[in-house]
């Protein structure tokens, strides 16, 4: 089954290109099918190409997707077009009322600092506790996690001696998470972050289940027992050239930035990079769709509680 978007969302031509099954707005109401209704808070900067990302990885399934878009209300996003936010975007206070399948809540680079002091944290915490009874599963990203963790647990995040930047191997610790049926016994994710969680604080917390981790990038995978919360440390989503991208700018800036580990061939960066991550990308978004989405919410969205 195809994902259903936006007719003229940027993604449409990029997914199409790409071979992705795209069902457009006006192609979906003709089919007899109940979509899943995913709702996307995308604090990213970057929102087009999360947007992109996004939509591939929740695409590739036998499932028909309905995404929708949030923005944040009270913070004024500078790397997009109003037009865009406008036209593709929707407020809290606009979507308040209704009830999703599934929500993926994004990463944002705003790691350095504290919770407390990001411009939108109020607005962010007040749709949290929201997605508790108007979401039947919330998927969190990166920054989105550890912001999801501190605000349902009480969870903070501990700054790095220095950023966890590349592709990392990971293992599945919990081996009957369906969140990581069909996974391999080694798989790999992107990481790109200056802070991170600990495992004493997530295993005080009896309603987490931690479910897979690396020995360098830490925990990666969080889920309570039904799948209604989900927490995923790194980002798996990720394009080919992200980390690229986020090296070069650094690196051309002046920063001090490393070459991210795992991902050039010999840590050359005069090399093409190798995208060694995304099979496990699309099966972690199947999965959670399946699994912890379709196989669960009620039919009729108005019974999630």
């Amino acid at each position: 089954m195809p994902i259903k978007i936006p007719n003229s969302l940027p993604a449409t031509s990029v997914l199409e290109g790409e071979n992705i099954f795209v069902i457009t707005e006006s192609r979906a109401i003709s089919q007899d099918i109940r979509p899943l209704h995913i709702l996307i808070l995308n604090l990213m900067p970057t929102k087009i190409a999360t947007e992109t990302q996004l939509a591939r990885v929740l695409g590739n399934t036998p499932l028909q997707v309905e995404l929708e878009f949030l923005q944040v209300s009270t913070h004024e996003a500078r790397n997009v077009s109003q037009r865009h936010l406008l036209y593709f975007y929707k407020t809290f206070d606009q979507i308040r009322d209704n009830k999703y399948d599934g929500m993926v809540i994004t990463g944002a680079p705003v790691e350095q600092m504290a919770f407390e002091e990001v411009d939108y944290w109020d607005e962010l915490c007040q749709i949290m506790e929201w997605s508790k009874t108007h979401v039947h599963s919330t998927f969190h990203i990166c920054w989105g996690a550890q912001a999801g963790l501190y605000y349902h647990y009480g969870i903070r995040k501990v700054p790095l001696e220095k950023k966890l930047f590349g592709v990392f191997p990971h293992r599945v610790e919990r081996k009957s998470s369906i969140l990581f049926r069909g996974f391999d016994d080694i798989f790999m994710v992107p990481h790109s972050r200056h802070t991170t969680i600990l495992r004493q604080d997530v295993e005080a917390v009896p309603q987490l289940k931690i479910l897979a981790s690396s020995e360098e990038a830490g925990i990666y995978a969080m889920a309570t027992d039904q799948g209604r919360q989900v927490f995923i440390t790194g980002h798996s989503e990720y394009d080919p050239d992200t980390l690229e991208k986020e090296y070069l700018r650094d690196k051309n800036a002046g920063l001090p930035i490393e070459v991210p580990k795992n991902y050039y061939p010999n840590d050359d960066d005069t090399q093409p990079p190798v995208a060694s991550w995304r099979a496990h990308a699309n099966l972690l978004y199947c999965n959670w769709l399946n699994y912890f989405v379709y196989q669960n919410t009620p039919y009729d969205l108005s019974e999630i509680k």
